[in-house]
């Protein structure tokens, strides 16, 4: 596939050497650091909400009664108490993101807490219908669906993934938007394909990290190419929208972050997230730093100037972040609106034609 050269698209303007990141990070200790000098992560990395509350629970127990995995619990995120417990002062609806094709996957990328296995149990044929009717039945208008690599099936599981999406959208009447965040199915077109027209409203797949540090950070299954591939692919195979997502903290440079930011643009990513790497278990490979908040407000800064759609940029950030969700869903609707609208000056203007 030839690739988009980004140094033609998006010429340097300087924007960014204008941005002022301010203190940028700081040094992230070691194990041994934290035990014998008692050094803490930095204040702004404390978990805002702490899991509880009556809709935490509500959601917890009608996911195991389901048997459902999310992300949410087996990545170990540090905001699913914001999430599920969602906000019972504003009504803010609990969201989880639901994994699909079992919790268990193929790949072994060393920031992952997600359980591995060469040969996962064969994904549940009932999935489909049995997460489509679920989802229909908690009230809320956008969910994400997310899985783990399965390199055992023909298909890396695109059939399964793409029935669920036309099954929800179908018992739900099209009224809950759905985000399908997604492996590289190694680079099979076809497969991506089939999730990208499956009539999903966001078609997401994550970079992680930057360019230079693909091989360190992930399986040796993936790669940055392959990766930008599978995005420009679904955009151009008619997914409304496109998404990934950038770790920061794993010793990549600024100009790493920004050089990967205008690749991405250019490769037709229209939605980015950046947040910070937490290493999940000793068994991880550690964070080389955290990084400011400053600095992630900057790295928004840039993005936004590049023509990002939306940009969430933060500490506590992840791929599936509630506040991302509840921007793609008011956009997406705007679209619709916008997309009627013209289809009704489109009959005005046909009627008018024929009067005449």
């Amino acid at each position: 596939m030839d690739f988009v050269d980004p140094i033609s698209h998006f010429a340097a303007n300087g924007k960014e050497e204008k941005i002022q990141f301010g203190d940028y990070s700081v040094t992230a200790p070691t194990p041994k650091q934290q035990r014998k000098e008692q050094l803490r992560k930095p204040e702004w990395l404390k978990h805002k909400k702490l899991p509880g509350g009556e809709r935490f629970v509500k959601l917890r127990k009608k996911l195991k009664e389901l048997n459902l995995a999310t992300v949410c619990e087996e990545a170990k995120c540090p905001n699913l108490g914001e999430c599920w417990g969602g906000d019972e002062k504003s009504e803010t609806p609990a969201t989880a993101t639901i994994m699909l094709l079992g919790d268990t996957c193929t790949r072994a990328c060393r920031f992952c807490a997600v359980k591995t296995s060469r040969t996962p149990p064969p994904p549940d044929p009932k999935e489909p219908q049995k997460v489509a009717e679920a989802v229909s039945e908690w009230g809320i208008g956008y969910v994400v669906f997310t899985t783990v690599d399965r390199d055992d099936i023909e298909d890396q599981g695109a059939g399964h993934i793409a029935e669920t999406v036309r099954t929800l959208k179908t018992l739900s009447q099209g009224k809950i938007k759905v985000e399908a965040l997604v492996g590289d199915f190694n680079g099979k077109m076809e497969d991506v394909e089939k999730v990208a027209t499956s009539g999903l409203d966001v078609f997401a797949h994550n970079v992680e990290t930057v360019q230079a540090l693909q091989n360190v950070v992930r399986d040796r299954r993936a790669g940055w190419w392959q990766s930008l591939s599978v995005l420009k692919h679904a955009k151009d195979s008619g997914a409304p929208i496109t998404k990934t997502s950038i770790m920061l903290g794993l010793g990549e440079t600024r100009e790493d972050v920004v050089d990967a930011l205008r690749v991405l643009r250019a490769h037709k990513v229209d939605v980015v997230t950046l947040g910070q790497y937490m290493r999940p278990t000793k068994r991880h490979m550690p964070v080389a730093e955290y990084v400011t908040p400053e600095a992630f407000k900057a790295y928004q800064e840039v993005a936004e100037e590049m023509g990002f759609l939306y940009v969430a940029s933060g500490p506590m950030v992840r791929s599936s972040y509630r506040a991302g969700e509840f921007f793609m869903e008011n956009h997406l609707k705007q679209l619709e609106k916008e997309k009627a609208q013209k289809k009704v000056v489109q009959a005005m203007s046909g009627m008018r034609e024929m009067r005449q």
